[in-house]
Formats: C-alpha cells, structure tokens, sequence
C-alpha cells in the first residue's frame, strides 16, 4: 500500500489513472448522447461539429459514443488478459528460482515457446477458438505470461543469493516457505509496475485483432475495428475516423506507460 501512495502522489500519475478510469468506465457511467451500437445516430461522414463531437463514420454512428464505448470494452480486456497471466506467470517464475532440474527445465521450455512470434501466436489462437471475448482474453494472457516468468526468475535469482535466504535455508525452511515468504514480498512492486506496462501493450494486441478482423465483432465498439472501418475513408479527407480512436489509443497506452514508470521510481529510491 504505500508503495502505491507513493507511486500515485504525482498529479502526471494521477491524471493518467483518472483516464484510464474514465475510459474503462464511460459506458456504463457518463451519459452517452447517442448508442454506441446503433447506426443511423446522424448523417454519415460528417466531421466533428456540436451535434457529434466526433464526427460520424460511414455508418453514421457517433464517434464519440463509440469511442467512449470501445474503451469500456477495451481497456477490461486488457486488463483481464493482463492479471490472468500474472497469476500463471508469477508461480511459474517463483518456481524456475529454485536450485533443481525442475527450474531449468521451465526456462528451458520458456525459450521454446517463444521462439514463436507472440502477437502471431495471438493471431492464432483468437481465429481457432473464435473471436469471443473469453478467448481474447486467453490470447493476451498466453503471450504475456512469459514477460511475467522472466521478470520474477530475474528477481528471485538475486534475492535467492541474499544472506537472509541462507539463514532461512540454515533454519530448515523449505523452498516453498522461502519463496512465499522471502522471495515473494521482495518482487511484488517489480510485478505491479510490470501489469501496468503488460496491459499497455495488451492493449494495442486487442487493437491489432480488431484491425484484422478476428478480435471483438461488430456491432460493438473496439478502438481496432473503428481504425480498420475508417482507413479507407482518409484518402479521401474523412480524417476524422481514424483520429479520434487513434488518439484513444495513445493515450490510454501513455497512461498506463506513465504509471508503470511511477511505480519503477518509487522502486527505485
């Protein structure tokens, strides 16, 4: 808890949390003016004026009911990919720690696994099992577990050679008892800090599937398929389509960028 009190004191901090808060929740908090799944909301291709602050795409919804929506879906996603993989990555990590066959043969079989290009792999497994939300979920939680795997074996192997581990070990304490004890509380602020950057990316992975087709289906809003359905539309001056959700996008990546980075400084001092 105070690591945290200390990583959000910077108003910087608490802006970015403050967005992605807005973001993940503006569907179901903020009065939208116009449904985010219905067509026809006012004329296509209109840019951005006091009825639609947005403009409105081909189909004529509000792009800024709909982009308030994507994030509501995007963003707890992510987020839901991010901490599925946590919770498989971080025991697989605090396992490779351990002196034994055991924990070589996990790295061994890490390194085999992503040999595979990861986003490919996402591809992959979001077009064999559908493109239901659950299996989003499970396409960024496989490709994330092990960023945490290597980050918590990094930091368990330097903790492992600490004097308090050996006097641990000299009392008779098992591994286990070692690493839940000992090893566990020493890694857990590297691991928050690293669920903030992993659901950054996660979120431009889900936006990559949408782009492509195989993430969230239409008719509800993801910032990807927003992007894909506009792209056509920029050559001949309907910018607008493709900014907002663009800009979205970035900023929501910049967010958790910036609290990741809070949370490494507080760590640091």
């Amino acid at each position: 808890m105070r690591l945290a009190r200390g990583a959000l004191q910077a108003p910087l901090v608490l802006l970015a949390c403050l967005t992605v808060l807005v973001l993940a929740t503006a569907q179901w908090t903020l009065p939208l003016p116009y449904n985010p799944i219905m067509p026809g909301a006012g004329p296509p291709l209109r840019p951005p004026s006091a009825a639609h602050w947005f403009g409105t795409d081909r189909f004529g919804f509000d792009l800024f009911s709909r982009t308030l929506a994507a994030g509501s879906r995007d963003i707890p996603l992510a987020i839901s990919g991010t901490l599925v993989s946590a919770l498989a990555g971080v025991p697989l990590g605090l396992l490779a720690v351990t002196r034994g066959r055991a924990g070589e043969l996990l790295m061994r079989g890490l390194d085999a696994f992503q040999a595979f290009p990861l986003v490919v792999l996402a591809v992959a497994v979001v077009a064999l099992t559908g493109n239901r939300l659950e299996n989003v979920v499970l396409a960024i939680a496989i490709i994330n577990v092990p960023r945490f795997m290597r980050l918590v074996r990094a930091q368990g192997l330097s903790i492992r050679e600490a004097r308090f581990i050996e006097a641990a070990q000299t009392y008779g304490a098992s591994w286990l008892r070692i690493l839940l004890r000992h090893v566990l509380p020493n890694v857990y602020g590297v691991v928050i800090a690293q669920c903030s950057l992993t659901a950054a990316h996660s979120i431009v992975v889900i936006a990559a599937l949408s782009f492509l087709g195989i993430g969230i289906s239409p008719p509800a809003a993801s910032w990807g398929s927003m992007i894909q359905a506009g792209a056509q539309n920029m050559a001949t001056g309907q910018w607008w389509v493709v900014l907002f959700p663009g800009l979205a996008v970035l900023v929501t990546v910049a967010s958790l960028n910036a609290i990741a980075e809070a949370f490494d400084r507080r760590l640091a001092q």
